[in-house]
């Protein structure tokens, strides 16, 4: 829910409006010809053409501009009614115009009660000053969120009371005070109906009376229009309510705010003793008094009322000899109080004739005899019927009652009065009885009697201790929970959980800032607060009361005064203007002070006391935060003269008006422009006397042109004639780019280009490889390499035996071949390889022969073979094929790795051979 101040334009007020505006549309639908007047169906004579397109777009165009203008029209009239809060005070006719309007509003609100009174308005003090309210700026505030109520806010007001307060804020109060009432009292939560109180009186209404609707004051519109004309919130019709006190007439006021006022109806009524003739009097005022004496009797039945004509009668205020209840004393009495009591006893027989009245001051009326009803024993185990003569004795029975522990029972028979102190015996200890029976008493004496201490608990729960049973233990611990206002402990020692209600003060500062609650401790919010404060206007002669805590946000009332401040400035009196809050405005009048240094007065508007900023104070670090600047009234000098004056410029070269305190020849700020002793350049200064002030000495450098390829300036000053020869030196890098050489700038411009490469050349062989990877062996010089290698290189033959040496840039043209030698040992490894790989063959087609005659051998003799056969044969297959697989490794792993051994071997040694 968004706080009342947000809801501007958005009250239950604004929903009629709302719909009016959404019927317009709906309307000017409707008398557009061509449109459709029925559902879905479209109408469209003959007789009327088709308007051209051009016609429809500036109807059209018109139609949006009408709408705009009334939604813009709208627009500034909910902005006006909205509040008074942001009235302009600048314009005093704009003033006098609302102050008539609102009297108007005032004048057609009391006419009907007017009419009545013939013109006499005085019971209308209290009525009109909450109507005034309403239109005056901040008098009306929601106290419990301290905003100020607006006419198009949707709000409800207190019958008791009369206050205003924004709707959803007071829907919210009575939500969270029933809520809070509600988790403190109720253990079946929110099951009782609590009621809520008024913020302002605290006037209690039932959950039932929470406001859900926006009505006007007297309760018959719902959702009132905000109408400029009328009582803001109000429905304009007749009050029509019930006065108070009930007098069976109605208000005649139009709806209003505030109470009712007194009825102003005439009836014929009489006097307040009925002894005069009735009299036309007003309903509000109609009882009156005759002034003739009263002369009823009075209720001591002895004198009569002698004050004047009044309704009930007094007490009597004589005194008088009047008798006790019993009658037997007397004394002074006031009439009053008639009936009084001595201190005798009765002391009449009672009905059974044996016992007396033991009443004191008995009116004649004794009770009955107490003892001639049924009795019990002391213990109350037996009941008995005896004469009142007789005692009722003990009945013999352990008497069994309570003691003062609540603990445990009396155990000694039964007996009259008061019983003992608990006395609980330990189990080492035995009680000895000694029982006389002498008629009918029993008697008990304890012998050798010790008390037992038993562990008792305290009332809190929280220790234990051993302690005689009939005392009551008592920590001292105190209570840690809170109280019922959730705020403070308890602190009670030995608090057993039923904490009492806080008893301290509450002391939260309230919404207005001002005061503290002086309510005892509580949960929720403070009610607001009940105080009031008048704000006045600068001279003090209109007052505005306002709540407490509207004070710093209300703007004082308007006052129709002229302003009584004194001038602060020269000026003997200030321009006419209305009372204002803060300063007053700046003079605006002409200084006309005489100038100090001429004979003319300052034109400028008066500048006595001028507003003008302070300096800023030096921060002490970043951690202050740099203040607003500061405003400091101070009374500015009057500034120069600025009258112009013609006069003549240092150097002669024109006329200009200057003002009046610059008086005097100036400079014209134009060049001087005259040659200077180089004979190169002009005076560049500005226009200045030639006389006391000389032309300006060149100081510009020599700008004559440099050989060629030098790249630095002459160092003289200007001067005349040629420039000497660059006597300054170049850094440059050589041919390699790898040393820095200095040379002189003059031998570098006058050399050739072949002394040129000389000077740039570090004299180091070239760092830069060749194609085929060695090394340049030229000294520094430019350009590319030469790719003619000298380095030797080594060459082979493709078996690698035979190698040569080289030079590297012939190294393409020479191929190394293998000879003869080299041949014949290739030729012994081929042949080598070819033996291994056919002796593996062979192997292999043995092995598949044995296999297959194992097998034939087996199909030949078929049938079934005994148990030491079958064994012989498979270890006899299992050495087999254990055989096979040696003769497979040798075939396939070792004849191949050694003809490898055998061919590496050969390889080695014919190369040391070679």
């Amino acid at each position: 829910m968004e706080p009342a101040w947000r809801q501007q334009g958005r009250g239950r007020g604004r929903s009629q409006e709302a719909q009016v505006e959404r019927s317009r549309p709906l309307q000017r639908e409707r008398e557009r010809p061509g449109t459709a007047t029925g559902r879905g169906v479209r109408t469209k004579t003959g007789s009327t053409p088709e308007p051209p397109h051009g016609l429809a777009v500036q109807s059209k165009f018109e139609e949006i501009r009408k709408s705009n203008q009334a939604a813009a029209q709208r627009l500034v009239e909910s902005h006006f009614s909205s509040s008074s809060d942001d009235e302009d005070d600048n314009s005093i006719d704009d003033g006098d115009h609302k102050e008539g309007k609102r009297g108007k509003i005032l004048a057609s609100a009391f006419t009907t009660y007017t009419d009545q009174t013939g013109g006499d308005a005085t019971g209308l003090q209290r009525t009109g000053q909450y109507v005034s309210d309403l239109f005056q700026s901040g008098a009306l505030t929601c106290l419990i969120c301290i905003a100020s109520v607006k006419r198009t806010q949707a709000v409800w007001s207190c019958s008791s009371c009369f206050s205003l307060f924004h709707l959803p804020c007071i829907q919210k109060w009575a939500k969270d005070s029933v809520f809070l009432v509600s988790s403190v009292t109720d253990e079946d939560f929110g099951q009782k109906q609590h009621p809520w109180p008024c913020p302002k009186c605290r006037a209690e209404y039932p959950p039932s009376a929470t406001p859900n609707r926006y009505t006007c004051y007297c309760g018959k519109l719902q959702d009132p229009p905000a109408d400029p004309w009328l009582v803001p919130h109000s429905c304009g019709s007749i009050c029509q309510k019930e006065l108070k006190p009930a007098c069976g007439h109605t208000c005649l006021l139009l709806c209003h705010p505030g109470p009712c006022p007194p009825c102003p109806k005439m009836v014929s009524v009489s006097c307040l003793c009925g002894k005069a003739q009735p009299l036309p009097r007003r309903c509000s005022n109609k009882a009156w008094s005759c002034q003739q004496p009263c002369g009823k009797l009075l209720l001591c039945k002895q004198h009569k009322c002698s004050q004047p004509c009044h309704t009930e009668c007094a007490p009597c205020p004589r005194v008088s000899v009047q008798k006790c209840v019993c009658g037997r004393e007397k004394a002074e009495r006031p009439c009053a109080s008639p009936r009084w009591t001595c201190q005798q006893v009765c002391g009449a027989p009672l009905s059974c004739g044996n016992h007396t009245c033991e009443e004191v001051c008995c009116d004649g009326d004794c009770p009955p005899c107490p003892r001639s009803i049924s009795r019990t024993c002391p213990c109350g185990k037996t009941k008995s019927s005896l004469p009142c003569t007789e005692e009722v004795q003990p009945c013999g029975d352990t008497c069994d009652r309570r003691l003062a522990c609540l603990k445990h029972t009396c155990s000694m028979r039964c007996h009259r009065g008061s019983c003992e102190t608990c006395r609980q015996v330990s189990d080492t200890h035995t009680l000895i009885t000694h029982t006389l029976i002498t008629h009918r008493h029993t008697h008990a004496e304890p012998c050798s009697v010790s008390l037992q201490e038993v562990e008792k608990e305290c009332r809190c729960g929280r220790y234990r201790k051993q302690m005689p049973c009939h005392k009551e233990y008592l920590c001292d611990s105190k209570c840690p929970k809170t109280r019922n206002c959730q705020r403070h402990q308890c602190r009670r020692k030995c608090c057993p959980g039923n904490c009492p209600p806080c008893d301290q003060s509450c002391g939260r500062t309230l919404g207005c800032r001002n005061h503290k609650c002086p309510s005892v401790c509580h949960q929720g919010s403070c009610y607001p607060c009940p105080e009031s404060v008048e704000v006045r206007c600068t001279c003090g002669s209109t007052v505005l009361v306002v709540p407490c805590g509207r004070e710093r946000t209300t703007k004082p009332p308007r006052c129709k005064e002229a302003c009584r401040c004194p001038p602060s400035c020269h000026h003997p009196t200030r321009e006419a203007h209305r009372c204002h809050p803060g300063t007053c405005p700046p003079c605006k009048q002409p200084c006309l002070l005489p100038l100090p240094s001429c004979s003319h007065t300052c034109p400028q508007p008066c500048h006595d006391v001028v507003l003008v900023k302070s300096q800023q104070v030096h921060l002490a670090g970043p951690w202050e935060q740099p203040s607003e600047p500061a405003f400091v009234k101070k009374a500015l000098p009057c500034p120069p003269c600025q009258v112009p004056l013609p006069t003549a410029c240092f150097g002669e070269h024109e006329v200009s008006p200057v003002p009046c305190h610059r008086q005097g020849r100036f400079s014209c700020k134009r060049p001087c422009g005259r040659p200077l002793t180089c004979g190169n350049h002009s005076c560049s200064r500005e226009c200045h006397l030639v006389n006391s002030n000389p032309c300006e000495v060149c100081e510009e450098g020599c700008s004559k042109p440099r050989p060629s390829g030098c790249p630095h300036s002459c160092p003289r000053p200007c001067h005349p004639g040629a420039c000497p020869p660059c006597s300054q030196m170049i850094r440059q890098r050589c041919h390699c780019k790898i040393s820095l050489l200095y040379v002189e700038c003059t031998k570098l411009t006058a050399a050739d280009e072949q002394t040129k490469e000389a000077l740039s050349s570090c004299n180091n062989q070239c760092p830069k490889e060749l194609s085929c990877g060695h090394r340049c062996k030229q000294v520094c010089h430019p350009g590319v390499c030469e790719e003619t290698c000298q380095q030797k290189v080594k060459l082979r033959c493709p078996c690698k035996r035979i190698k040569k040496e080289v030079l590297c840039s012939l190294s393409p043209q020479f191929a190394v071949e293998c000879d003869d030698i080299c041949r014949e040992q290739q030729k012994k490894v081929s042949q080598l390889k070819e033996a291994e790989q056919r002796a593996a063959q062979e192997e292999e087609q043995r092995k598949l022969q044995e296999e297959l005659e194992a097998f034939e051998k087996r199909q030949q003799r078929g049938g079934r073979r005994n148990k030491k056969r079958g064994r012989r044969e498979e270890v006899d297959d299992e050495r087999s094929k254990a055989a096979r697989w040696w003769r497979w490794c040798a075939a396939f792993v070792l004849v191949p790795l050694g003809g490898a051994l055998l061919s590496a071997a050969t390889y080695y040694y014919l190369q040391e051979s070679a």
